[in-house]
């Protein structure tokens, strides 16, 4: 988590209007899902992807390397569609086990193929917003869309208690580190459960001080951000709307007409 907040800040898209990176990210997510169709979700995954890279310059390997993580995740729920344990093979892969069958069919394979892609494609959406926008801006967004102030407040607090936590865990392990607490697997499982326990009460008792902080600060329930007013790009929000219609033409083409 902290990788993507320095790459966020450190994007190129940093300083564009968050309205309109927020308004991307959503409305091609949703035309993505909603299409169910693998070229649609093959040209988001590329225009993001190409976004993100080139224009919020994230370097292309650490960008690879954070697509691949839920690669694990949908493989093993797409083998769960594309896989069937039957008497009679079927017409793209079949293993015989006994008697019967570990087989599938091309329908099933492109199935789970469109699958994977549709997926890759809406994680992209959301690595195009997160690399591009720190949290503050996108809170920012949900509030001028008239979201509760309850959730908003709720989203910025544990989005700080999440680094609070991070923070009292890497002192410990450094610390037990210091004292060779890993020095063989015996001290590691030891310092492990040291760590387990030490933590959440470490960490709830800075959460308290932090409270106390903002309570010495007139807090009064809302807490209030600074931010910055970007004026929107006429260019930037004819291209949205261009590309997401054109991409929603292509869907309802794809799925009606073909």
């Amino acid at each position: 988590m902290i990788t993507i907040d320095k790459l966020c800040y450190n994007s190129k898209l940093r300083y564009e209007n968050a309205g309109e990176k927020f308004a991307f990210s959503v409305i091609t997510l949703c035309i993505c899902v909603m299409s169910r169709s693998a070229e649609v979700a093959a040209i988001v995954l590329a225009v993001t992807g190409i976004l993100t890279v080139c224009k919020g310059g994230v370097p292309v390997l650490r960008y690879l390397k954070f697509l691949t993580l839920p690669l694990a995740f949908l493989f093993l729920s797409t083998a769960a569609v594309m896989f069937n344990i039957k008497k009679t093979p079927m017409d793209f892969l079949a293993i015989p086990v006994g008697d019967w069958y570990i087989t599938a069919s091309y329908y099933s394979f492109f199935y789970a193929l469109q699958l994977i892609l549709t997926a890759l494609a809406a994680v992209s959406c959301l690595y195009f917003l997160a690399f591009s926008t720190p949290m503050p801006d996108i809170l920012d967004v949900l509030r001028k869309l008239h979201c509760p102030g309850l959730l908003i407040e709720l989203m910025l607090l544990i989005y700080r208690f999440i680094f609070v936590l991070m923070e009292t865990a890497s002192a410990i392990s450094v610390s037990q580190k210091c004292r060779l607490g890993n020095k063989d697997y015996r001290t590691s499982v030891k310092s492990f459960g040291f760590l387990g326990s030490v933590l959440m009460i470490r960490a709830v008792k800075r959460a308290n001080r932090l409270y106390d902080a903002m309570e010495a600060r007139c807090y009064d329930g809302t807490i209030r951000v600074l931010t910055e007013n970007r004026k929107p790009k006429k260019k930037i929000i004819a291209a949205i709307i261009v590309f997401d219609t054109a991409l929603l033409v292509f869907a309802v083409w794809r799925r009606f007409f073909l």
